[in-house]
């Protein structure tokens, strides 16, 4: 019944807002055995078009035919490409996608290929990534790269406000934050992005908040959820959190006016770029704790697309992708992190301390809720907040009538 209404979903897209996407190139191979068709998204999509020679010096009797899909566009395309049966052999999707696309039968079942491709086994991966590749118990993904946040501060600054080092408790982060914020009215202590749907479930699992997703049972009821979102809502109430977006975090950062913010790997690279006269007052750590110091795992899966034209040369291209040597190589290409374990064991992973960091952080990270819904929960979520932050609306009230549209939303 969930795949027949999420096909019913994805044929009213289709009709009424793709048309022109139906026009354009499939990107598919189009039964060529000699070509692999790939689709992966943004500026990794554009990378790995060019890093892709390396697999075919390797394999010459292989092309592969790279498209760069931009991120605004790429769930609208997936979908016309299900409902069509007409994609790629190889898909890149981001982790809170995989249900979705999973449910809708999209993702062939790679299990069986495990034993011919090692760089397929789970115990490859960090746990928070492994269960981005299941579905149903089938594997329908193999981690390509991954991102996780933690705390970006500024140390001269935080030294100023008493703190040696960075905090490390929920209770450190609000002291910490608001002594930042009395410096002047300009000033906040931490830089929460609203517009992020990730960073209130960072919160809550941090709190111990767990879905119950086998009894159909989101939990956004529970004392941890709720007592979660009240700490997170604090920062905004007392005016340590900036509520609307302001300056760019990047010059605010390096103002001084926003010395502590949440974020992945890519703002090592920008804040180095934008802001240079920096270096030496900056540094990552890893998330406060509470009863955990648990963060997001994000980053991307490759997938063989359910009716791949080349079923042979897309699960040999996934296992160059997933090679220890390979991700290095990609990490200095892309700079985005190594999905597996034994590559953070290499020196330019363990000597670089903005990388450890990271390292560190992954080893405690959970991804978005397994469920098609989740992108639809987590945009109901940010509403609710904006309504309690903006609007003044009352917290428990609106976590309230947010729990019932969830639980709709689940069972749909």
């Amino acid at each position: 019944m969930v795949k027949k209404k999420l096909f019913g979903l994805m044929a009213i897209i289709v009709l009424s807002s793709v048309l022109v996407a139906c026009s354009e190139e499939s990107g598919s191979s189009d039964g060529d055995e000699n070509t692999i068709s790939v689709w992966a998204m943004g500026e990794k999509g554009k990378k790995l078009k060019k890093f892709s020679k390396k697999f075919e010096e390797e394999n010459p009797d292989l092309k592969v035919d790279v498209q760069a899909i931009p991120w605004d566009r790429a769930h609208d395309k997936l979908l016309t490409a299900v409902a069509s049966g007409n994609g790629p052999d190889v898909v890149q999707l981001g982790t809170t996608w995989v249900a979705e696309f999973a449910e809708a039968g999209a993702l062939m079942d790679l299990s069986e290929y495990v034993e011919d491709y090692p760089s397929f086994a789970k115990e490859n991966y960090f746990n928070g990534s492994v269960s981005t590749m299941k579905y149903d118990d089938q594997i329908v993904g193999i981690p390509w790269y991954v991102d996780t946040r933690v705390l970006y501060y500024r140390t001269d600054l935080l030294k100023e406000a008493g703190y040696e080092e960075p905090p490390k408790t929920w209770k450190e982060l609000k002291d910490a934050a608001s002594k930042l914020a009395d410096r002047g009215e300009e000033y906040y202590g931490l830089d929460i992005d609203r517009n992020d749907q990730i960073t209130p479930f960072i919160f809550a699992w941090q709190n111990g908040y767990k879905a119950n997703l086998e009894e159909n049972d989101l939990n956004f009821d529970s004392p941890e959820f709720k007592e979660a979102i009240k700490y997170y809502t604090s920062y905004f109430e007392e005016g340590i959190a900036q509520a609307q977006q302001g300056l760019d975090i990047v010059q605010a950062f390096k103002k001084g006016t926003k010395p502590m913010f949440f974020s992945g790997p890519w703002m090592i690279n920008i804040i180095n770029d934008q802001a240079p006269d920096l270096e030496g007052k900056w540094a990552t750590a890893v998330m406060p704790k509470k009863v955990t110091n648990t963060s997001s795992m994000g980053g991307a899966n490759l997938s063989v697309f359910h009716n791949s034209d080349n079923v042979d040369g897309a699960l040999k291209f996934i296992s160059f992708m997933t090679q220890v040597d390979t991700q290095i190589e990609w990490l200095k290409a892309s700079n985005t992190l190594p999905s597996r374990t034994e590559a953070w064991e290499k020196p330019i992973m363990k000597e670089d301390p903005m990388y450890a960091t990271f390292g560190k952080q992954l080893e405690h990270t959970k991804p978005g809720l397994p469920t098609p819904q989740f992108e639809r929960i987590a945009q109901e979520l940010l509403s609710t907040i904006e309504r309690i932050v903006v609007g003044g609306a009352d917290l428990e009230e609106e976590l309230k009538k947010f729990n019932k549209t969830a639980q709709n939303l689940l069972e749909e």
